[in-house]
C-alpha cells in the first residue's frame, strides 16, 4: 500500500492494522524520502547455556530453578566432603 503524508494523518488507524496484517505501507511525501512501515517480530532473548561466569549477567537477576539449587548443593557438599580442609603448603 502507497499512501500519501497527509493520507497517513487522515487514516493512521487504518494503516496501523495494514501494517500489522503484515502488509508494507509506504508513506509519500513530496520532495522527500519513502517512509515504509513494515511488522517486524520481536526478537527472544538468547537462553544462557553452559556455565555461568561471575558478571557476564550483569543487570539481570535469574533465580536458579530447584534443580539446578540441588546440583550446586551437591557440588558443594562434594567439594567440602572430598577435597582436604588444607594442603601441604599451608598453615
Amino acid at each position: 500500500m502507497k499512501v500519501s503524508a497527509q493520507y497517513a494523518q487522515e487514516h493512521f488507524a487504518d494503516i496501523l492494522n495494514a501494517a500489522e496484517s503484515g502488509e508494507p505501507v509506504e508513506i509519500a511525501r513530496p520532495d522527500k524520502p519513502t517512509v515504509k512501515l513494515v511488522l517486524t517480530t520481536p526478537v527472544a532473548p538468547a537462553k544462557p547455556s553452559g556455565q555461568r561466569i561471575l558478571g557476564a549477567g550483569r543487570g539481570e537477576l535469574r533465580v536458579p530453578s530447584e534443580q539446578e539449587w540441588r546440583q550446586m548443593d551437591k557440588e558443594l557438599e562434594r567439594q567440602m566432603n572430598d577435597a582436604p580442609l588444607m594442603t601441604s603448603g599451608e598453615i
